[in-house]
């Protein structure tokens, strides 16, 4: 008799011997176990020994796919992802009832043989040539683990999955030999446990522990006996014994397991018929998987970290193996997301758009100085139903956002600005700015080609209301996004430094277009995503360092590893004084320009509206010095809305401005984000009212009437349409010299240190 080692079994060779012995008869024994036909085959004994030995020597056994966890940044559940719903659990968790049912019913020998069943083989041939067909198969449960391994290592690819459950002789040979190498190297209970770990039991479960939760809403180790005869019985057949779609199925077999356990003396048989007379009694938990389970409305968000997983090279250098690192899951993963910065957003949204409204809205919050994102919501939750979405408004094309992003408006201007201060443009340079104008021709590119108004007629930009004459002062013009200024200035400079700023701040396109150089692109003529958005005036409150946005803090993998993540990349694009500058002017938008529904009433705050071409699209992006943010409103479909005599959230809009609907929205979300938080002031500069020019005095103008839309046709940039102003209401002047938001505080800085400064004037030249 062959000498058995520990734990039941012949050694590594006398299983290869045994083995080499029954592949002698392959055209009889082999064709036996499950294998129509394979006699006919014509297979030798020598051709099976060959392909025998040419088989490689070790078994690769992928990790086990596991379920990913997404936390939010104070360790809170977003959600819960995974290709396969599986947990892995020692032996040791999982309950002896379930251990002794799945060796009686799969392979009630295991303890006595090796990887080989010969026993089992000879009785399976028997059987089937007894039904003339392939009735009983033979697979010992070590063979059905190596199996299941071939079956985790095709994962999705549906031509490997059908190759490793193919009914060939090969199979059954490779199955064979990477046996015994198991058989050697594990031993049973390790078998075991990786078996109970790997093995399908339908309802999308994956492993015992996943399957126990399932059908049971129980850890494993908790199962009584006939719950886990239930679950044995599962295993052959997922879809016919299943419980959930038929218990009387599911009912008979796990009798038939409960008998199986009582002949082979695991229970008595008093034990198995009292378990046979109970009912089967689930307490089902349904799949909760991806995204759409995300809690707080931060189902864009998880998606928007999936992205970042599968785009980011730090987790692989091709997509492929970022892709197969994240199915395979076991991770665990920490965020940026802030609980109470996202349950704010989620609020203001919800107070003010509704879900099946004609229009939507997306709200993002960003960090200044971290880049990381805070919060991000938006009105059409995640999901595949009537209004809802799986298209992220908030981020780029290639991050799940849509096809081209959304005009941004006058919101835009800023960046103009920026451009022109660093260039040593002073903030009181005044231009004509009248109430319309045809675009200058002549205006400077990149290149050495200069931009022509060749257009017949010529292209015109003007101002929503008559009353908008100038000449104006930046400081004025920003306050009342005034058009015609901005089309001046940035005709005056040239479009390179404002395509050099804005590609400096991450203010690209979200179909990842290069930004065309028309001098209409001052009036917010390109889409551009919130993201996007809020992470450029986050550059602002922070002083002109730009901090690229990030979504994950930390990732540990299933042994508790930690992975390397991206990190914020943080650089100066413009000097403190330029941005400290547009921090003042952006302050007067909210103090008293069309902006003014939008500042808070606690802390300093400042930021831009606009509004596009036919109230399409309406934007507020504002920020204080720990926190920026944007909120767009407006078409997310392929039918342009117009915003103009609509009901949004309830409320009727003869208008929709920036400052009217985003604005608010952005308020509601920043105020109970950063309640109890610390106010922090913005560091300012002195910014004088801009003299008037010798004959150019405004005189006596009726009230600007609010409402400033800007040209927005993605595919005509340079068209520029019939443009407006952005406020409602707000069109006073800005207030006082020094601006420094509603609570004061602001820190006066010199912009233009060496400038002589002319007698009669304050902050600068007059032109």
């Amino acid at each position: 008799m062959g000498k058995k080692r520990s734990g039941g079994g012949l050694t590594g060779p006398q299983q290869a011997a045994k083995f080499l012995g029954v592949s002698v008869l392959s055209g009889v024994v082999l064709a036996g176990i499950a294998i129509p036909g394979a006699g006919a085959l014509g297979l030798a004994a020598k051709g099976t020994v060959e392909g025998f030995d040419e088989i490689p020597a070790n078994l690769k056994t992928p990790p086990l796919s596991q379920r990913t966890t997404i936390l939010d940044a104070e360790g809170g559940l977003i959600a819960t992802v995974y290709s396969r719903d599986r947990q892995v659990v020692p032996l040791t968790a999982i309950s002896p009832y379930m251990q002794k049912a799945i060796v009686a019913i799969e392979d009630s020998r295991f303890y006595e043989h090796g990887a080989v069943d010969l026993k089992g083989i000879l009785r399976a041939v028997n059987r089937n040539a007894q039904e003339g067909g392939a009735a009983q198969g033979a697979s010992t449960l070590t063979q059905q683990y190596v199996k299941n391994v071939f079956v985790e290592e095709a994962g999705d690819d549906e031509s490997k999955v059908r190759e490793a459950q193919e009914k060939s002789l090969g199979r059954k040979i490779r199955e064979l030999k990477y046996s015994i190498q198991v058989e050697e190297e594990l031993g049973k209970k390790k078998i075991l446990e990786n078996y109970l770990n790997i093995t399908y039991f339908g309802q999308q479960a994956y492993g015992i522990e996943s399957a126990s939760q399932r059908y049971f809403s129980k850890p494993a180790k908790d199962l009584t006996l006939d719950e886990s005869a239930l679950l044995a019985g599962v295993v052959q057949s997922p879809t016919r014994y299943d419980p959930v779609n038929d218990a009387q199925e599911a009912m008979k077999r796990r009798n038939v397991v409960l008998q199986r356990m009582a002949d082979m003396k695991d229970i008595s048989q008093a034990e198995a018929d009292e378990a046979k007379e109970k009912p089967v009694t689930l307490k089902v938990t349904r799949p909760k998987n991806g995204c759409i389970t995300a809690v707080k409305g931060a189902g864009f968000f998880c998606d928007y970290v999936r992205n970042t997983f599968l785009t980011d090279p730090v987790f692989g250098k091709t997509r492929e193996e970022r892709a197969k690192l994240w199915n395979q899951g076991g991770l665990t993963v920490r965020t940026t997301l802030d609980p109470q910065s996202q349950e704010s957003v989620n609020d203001s949204i919800k107070d003010h758009v509704h879900q099946d409204d004609k229009v939507a809205t997306a709200v993002t919050l960003v960090q200044p100085g971290t880049g990381r994102v805070l919060g991000m919501g938006q009105s059409r939750p995640y999901g595949f139903g009537k209004n809802e979405t799986q298209i992220n408004y908030s981020v780029d094309k290639r991050m799940g956002g849509s096809n081209f992003g959304f005009p941004t408006g006058s919101t835009f201007k800023p960046f103009v600005a920026a451009a022109a201060i660093e260039q040593g443009v002073p903030a009181t340079k005044v231009y004509a700015s009248p109430h319309d104008m045809e675009y200058p021709s002549g205006v400077q590119t990149c290149g050495d080609k200069l931009w022509v108004n060749d257009s017949k007629p010529k292209d015109r930009v003007e101002n929503e209301s008559e009353s908008e004459v100038g000449p104006y002062g930046m400081r004025e013009a920003m306050a009342k996004s005034v058009n015609t200024y901005f089309v001046e200035m940035i005709s005056d400079m040239g479009l390179c430094p404002v395509t050099e700023m804005t590609t400096k701040l991450g203010v690209i396109p979200a179909d990842g277009a290069k930004l065309p150089e028309v001098p209409a692109i001052a009036l917010g003529t390109e889409g551009m995503s919130p993201l996007t958005m809020a992470n450029a005036y986050a550059t602002f409150a922070n002083r002109g360092v730009r901090c690229t946005p990030i979504a994950i803090e930390s990732i540990t993998d299933a042994h508790g590893k930690a992975l390397a993540v991206p990190k914020s990349q943080c650089e100066r694009v413009m000097s403190e004084k330029t941005a400290d500058t547009i921090n003042t002017l952006l302050l007067g938008v909210v103090d008293s320009g069309t902006g003014a529904q939008a500042g808070l009433t606690d802390r300093q705050s400042a930021g831009k509206t606009g509004t596009t071409e036919n109230r399409y699209n309406a934007w507020f992006v504002g920020y204080t010095p720990n926190m920026a943010g944007a909120t767009w409103v407006g078409s997310a479909g392929l039918k342009q809305v117009s915003m103009e005599n609509i009901t949004i959230g309830g409320e009727f809009y003869d208008k929709v401005y920036g400052g009217g609907l985003p604005g608010p929205i952005w308020k509601q979300a920043v105020t109970g984000a950063l309640a109890g938080r610390e106010n922090m002031p913005f560091a300012t500069v002195f910014v004088g009212d801009a003299a008037t020019p010798s004959g150019g005095a405004r005189g006596n103008r009726p009230p600007a009437q609010p409402g400033n839309p800007t040209p927005a046709k993605p595919g005509k940039p340079g068209k520029p349409g019939k443009p407006g102003r952005d406020g409602k209401p707000g069109d006073g002047d800005p207030g006082g010299a020094t601006i420094a938001g509603p609570t004061g505080g602001g820190v006066p800085v010199d912009p233009f240190p060496g400038i002589p400064l002319p007698p009669g004037t304050i902050g600068g030249d007059v032109q």
